[in-house]
């Protein structure tokens, strides 16, 4: 097994890390990172709190993400999205969510019926929150001419450019050196 994270993580927040499973948004080299059952598993797995298990539902997850990517945008607007998002989103916000307990070697550990409809709780109520808050007047597009994620700048200046320094920023880094060098 490999020990490379599968899905891009960092953006700040949970919602906006959820959002990124639709990668290069907005361009013509799109990928879905979500297609199906095995894949959201695999990212409540990487990104959730707790073990993924029971029924994933990967066509509602990706309309989750979607509903919480307009309730964003909007609020960054400032206006109020479509109906239909808010209810996508305050419906998934009502399940319950993981519940942490202290296991008898002393690690903290999460619990739920259903760890994906919990963790994507999670994910909606990260999302109300987030668009009520100050917090998001914080939130960023990447400066990657393709990347399309929204990010949380927690820097000082407030003045972060990219999604993550590792990807859009180091490759805005090598492009503007080739540049030089041409």
């Amino acid at each position: 097994m490999s020990s490379t994270p599968r899905f891009r993580q960092g953006a700040g927040r949970l919602c906006l890390d959820f959002i990124r499973t639709l990668r290069h948004r907005g361009s013509p080299d799109v990928v879905e990172e979500l297609p199906d059952a095995g894949a959201l598993s695999a990212w409540v797995r990487q990104c959730g709190p707790c073990a993924a298990g029971g029924g994933a539902d990967a066509a509602r997850a990706r309309e989750l993400r979607e509903a919480v990517y307009v309730l964003i945008t909007a609020a960054r607007a400032g206006r109020l999205p479509d109906a239909r998002s808010i209810a996508l989103v305050n419906q998934a916000a009502v399940h319950p969510v993981p519940v942490p307990r202290l296991t008898s070697a002393g690690r903290l550990d999460w619990r739920a019926e259903d760890p994906v409809r919990a963790t994507l709780a999670l994910v909606a109520r990260d999302a109300l929150d987030l668009v009520t808050s100050p917090s998001l007047t914080r939130v960023r597009d990447c400066a990657g001419p393709t990347c399309g994620a929204l990010f949380l700048d927690i820097s000082r200046p407030g003045n972060r450019r990219w999604c993550s320094m590792g990807t859009c920023g180091n490759r805005a880094k090598k492009e503007t050196l080739r540049g030089r060098t041409a």
